[in-house]
């Protein structure tokens, strides 16, 4: 077999050597800087043909799920092309904010009432126009939960409504306690580990349409609450299939991560902000039960934690907080159908600690990691405005799942 591997000592020198002797015009002449270019050009293109741009990884427990994806989603076998001048997982996920386009939604917003007295805000987007399902009472019902401080309005979930409105699907999305305008009514938020409100707002939707199947995604700790949720839950659920992104396995290994000098630089401190911004809107009704000054003081998301959400919810140390919110310690008991998708280089998810053994023990699981992508990044073609990578897997695998579902129900 012939060794992909690239030496760039080897490729220098002849560049070095096809410089000195075919090219006879002065340093700064248009020869030296036209060979420059192509030169540097052809090394690149190499480069990121070899290195860069390569074809996912497929993990499951079960070769009948193994099968299903291949058959259905094509994608988990088709090479991933990263935007070629930003690839690197950091420039990812920094840019996708910013480059990819926010489809117009317009939501209907509903509130409904918790156990403990507080509202939880849902967004739905009810798709009356479907033509594939005409049907509001059996219109397929896809529930998407955003990331840690995310809200309806971020661009990936508006993609994935966009996806999901292309085929005919309604959507709704549960935006965690606090963080999308309404009143916060009790002293109380969310976590990754705590998964009451989750549950509450999915008997609610099972409800409100009992003839129309349904299927979520989560993104980041949206996608860790629905791993931690499953796991809980086992059959005991209406969901058909689940699809999760970005999702960090292990919580302790998550944070160590992000504590490194430069992701805390790049991303640590401004999350623990956009927190600390939340817990501020609802200062009124939080700081009868926390110390609200101590909060707004932390550095980090660990600090954050050790001080609000650890609390809040009960647990006696905050390790007792991480370890319960790691799905990792669940995925033994999902008997529903998820797909993971993850990015070997995500930063606030190392590649060390994606759990591929845990996923090979359980038949309902399969991992797709791609080698590129950073968090929620997986931006691909030349200007990443529409489409991304992550995108077009959210798309095929709901289809299948929807369209599919029957040759899903036994998976063992």
């Amino acid at each position: 077999m012939i060794s992909l591997d690239f030496n760039f000592n080897i490729l220098t020198r002849d560049l070095s050597h096809y410089l000195e002797n075919q090219v006879k015009v002065g340093l700064f002449g248009s020869g030296v800087g036209l060979s420059l270019v192509l030169g540097f050009s052809a090394a690149y293109t190499c480069y990121y043909l070899i290195s860069v741009a390569k074809k996912p990884q497929l993990i499951s427990g079960g070769k009948k799920f193994y099968q299903f994806l291949r058959e259905q989603c094509p994608v988990v076998s088709e090479t991933y092309y990263p935007t070629f001048w930003c690839w690197e997982s950091r420039i990812q996920t920094l840019l996708r904010p910013f480059v990819t386009a926010k489809p117009g939604v317009v939501y209907r917003n509903e509130l409904i009432k918790a156990a403990d007295g507080g509202q939880i805000s849902l967004d739905w987007f009810d798709n009356d126009d479907s033509l594939a399902h005409p049907d509001p009472a059996t219109r397929p019902t896809v529930l998407l939960l955003p990331g840690l401080t995310g809200t309806s309005r971020e661009s990936y979930i508006l993609h994935m409504v966009q996806q999901s409105r292309d085929l005919g699907y309604r959507c709704v999305v549960f935006n965690n306690r606090g963080v999308s305008g309404e009143t916060l009514l009790t002293p109380r938020t969310y976590c990754a580990a705590n998964t009451e409100d989750l549950e509450a707002v999915i008997e609610h939707i099972q409800r409100t349409n009992e003839a129309a199947p349904v299927m979520a995604a989560g993104v980041s700790m949206g996608g860790m609450m629905l791993a931690n949720y499953l796991g809980r839950k086992g059959q005991e659920t209406c969901l058909k299939g689940v699809v999760v992104f970005s999702a960090g396995w292990d919580v302790f290994e998550c944070t160590a991560s992000l504590e490194k000098p430069l992701d805390r630089f790049l991303f640590n401190s401004y999350l623990t902000s956009c927190l600390q911004a939340s817990v501020h809107r609802h200062r009124p009704v939080l700081e009868k039960c926390y110390d609200i000054d101590h909060v707004m003081k932390a550095k980090t998301i660990r600090e954050f934690d050790e001080r609000f959400t650890s609390i809040m919810f009960g647990y006696p140390t905050n390790d007792d907080y991480y370890h319960d919110a790691s799905p990792v310690h669940r995925l033994k008991s999902v008997q529903v159908p998820m797909l993971c998708l993850n990015a070997a280089d995500d930063v606030f998810s190392p590649s060390h600690a994606i759990p591929v053994e845990a996923v090979k023990q359980n038949p309902n699981l399969a991992l797709l990691i791609t080698c590129h992508g950073g968090h929620i990044g997986f931006l691909e073609g030349l200007w990443p405005r529409q489409s991304t990578y992550m995108d077009r897997v959210f798309k095929q695998f709901a289809k299948a799942v929807i369209e599919q579902g029957s040759r899903l129900k036994d998976l063992s």
